[in-house]
């Protein structure tokens, strides 16, 4: 007999869509828009799956997710919401949801999360158990934007690793916000009323770093005038993050190992071990398996550390979080500064969206808060973003945009010079049009004038 079904969403057009898709598969499927008619049918029959949006009329999807989860515990529901956010991932597994899913969904996705589901409803069958759910409310966290595919698996992440006690690595390139992450571990926790210490291990000398991290006795060393708590004696019964922890010495990962195992510390100096319950999270840009092939790390470390693995994507792979990052800083910045720019012009997003942020989510904060300062304009234009985004637009058009002429180099020219060559050659193929140049060089005309006056080319082309 086919599993049954049951989908709540007030969206009769996407609640349709999911349907048949469902029916395709051979799953028998039952429609309802709203949280009361959904409970109003399992107080009938109990299906073998519901999925729900978050976000309807009258009782809501989470709140039908919290009664489902203590009515009928072994019922897996699948959340969905056009809202992705840490917080409802947070707050629908805290519910007791079985998976959290964004609109608009991937169909091959939705087929697979509910082949998933469905596998877990018969195993609990089987088995005859039901899940506990966990009493602790969850604290509001600071803002973390992004409802990309990539951001969702991490925030379904965070929300099932917080309430237990694991140890969690963190990677990701600098500036993907590692530490916002941690924090958000941290304060979806039992342990979130406790300390939070975060401490940069790759910034300080390994001296420095030692008595951070564990503290010293008067007298240990010159300037040591007192004793001195370190991070994991501060952060007793909390949460310590180690940022950059793939940069610390042979004899400072000895040391933490004993912490991760014996939950002792000895201050630097000091004689007595001094026992302390930690949470640890730490965070790398280093590729630690292969510094462990390399013998740069200690493999009995790496698997302390690495018991559950947050994998956090660079900007340039979730693309699509871009804009909602952009306005977000757009909104912060303009109310720090008094301005009134209300705003990011098309041309300007398009240029966002296509730059690779090698500096990830801090160059794009850095990039809007440079142009709100200099912006003088109710919209951000191209015109305000930093020169290497407009300027890639630029190298992209090499490939892309570039006239049919071959465009070689005899010699080995600076960037600079680069642009320059390439500015005359475009203009020159475009009889000095300034409006087609500037549309193949993907920019606008008051970007190209002021290329001209940087590269000091003479304005003497024509204009349409």
């Amino acid at each position: 007999m086919s599993a049954h079904i049951l989908i709540a969403d007030d969206d009769e057009v996407s609640c349709q869509l999911f349907a048949e898709t469902l029916e395709s598969e051979g799953f028998q499927v039952e429609q309802t828009t709203s949280g009361e008619a959904a409970l109003s049918r399992l107080g009938e029959e109990t299906p073998d799956l519901l999925i729900i949006d978050v976000r309807m009329p009258g009782t809501s999807g989470l709140e039908v997710t919290r009664i489902v989860h203590e009515k009928y515990p072994s019922l897996p529901v699948i959340v969905m919401t056009a809202f992705g956010s840490i917080e409802t991932a947070v707050e629908a597994i805290h519910e007791g949801a079985f998976d959290f899913i964004s609109k608009p969904m991937n169909l091959a996705e939705l087929k697979k999360t509910v082949s998933r589901a469905l596998a877990q409803r018969a195993l609990q069958r089987r088995a005859e158990t039901s899940n506990g759910g966990d009493d602790e409310n969850p604290q509001q966290l600071g803002k973390i934007i992004g409802k990309s595919p990539a951001m969702l698996e991490v925030y379904k992440t965070v929300a099932r690793v917080a309430p237990t006690r694991s140890t969690v690595l963190i990677l990701g390139e600098s500036g993907t916000g590692k530490e916002l992450i941690a924090q958000a571990i941290h304060q979806h926790s039992p342990r979130a009323n406790r300390p939070f210490v975060a401490v940069d291990c790759g910034a300080l000398t390994e001296t420095i770093l030692e008595s951070e991290l564990f503290g010293h006795v008067r007298g240990a060393f010159t300037g040591a005038l007192a004793d001195k708590k370190g991070v994991f004696e501060e952060a007793q019964g909390g949460t310590c993050f180690l940022d950059e922890i793939g940069g610390i010495s042979t004899n400072m990962q000895a040391r933490l190992l004993r912490v991760l195992q014996e939950h002792e510390i000895r201050r630097v100096g000091g004689k007595d071990w001094v026992k302390v319950d930690v949470r640890v999270v730490a965070a790398t840009n280093h590729n630690l398996s292969e510094a462990v092939s390399k013998g740069d790390f200690r493999q009995d470390l790496y698997y302390r550390l690495n018991v559950v693995t947050i994998h956090l994507p660079p900007l340039r792979e979730r693309v699509e979080d871009i804009p909602l990052l952009a306005r977000y800083f757009l909104q912060r910045y303009t109310q720090e500064s008094g301005k009134s720019i209300t705003a990011i012009s098309d041309k300007a997003m398009e240029l966002l969206s296509a730059y690779s942020w090698p500096g990830n989510i801090r160059e794009l904060e850095n990039a809007i808060e440079q142009a709100v300062a200099l912006s003088y304009q109710s919209v951000l234009t191209p015109d305000d973003l930093p020169e290497a985004v407009r300027d890639h637009a630029i190298a992209k058009s090499f490939q892309i945009d570039s006239p049919n002429e071959q465009f070689l180099f005899h010699d080995t020219p600076t960037l600079e010079e680069v642009k320059k060559r390439y500015v005359l050659h475009v203009l020159s193929h475009n009889q000095g049009n300034v409006s087609r140049t500037a549309r193949v060089l993907n920019i606008d005309r008051r970007s190209l004038y002021r290329m001209l006056a940087r590269f000091k080319i003479e304005p003497f082309f024509k204009q349409d």
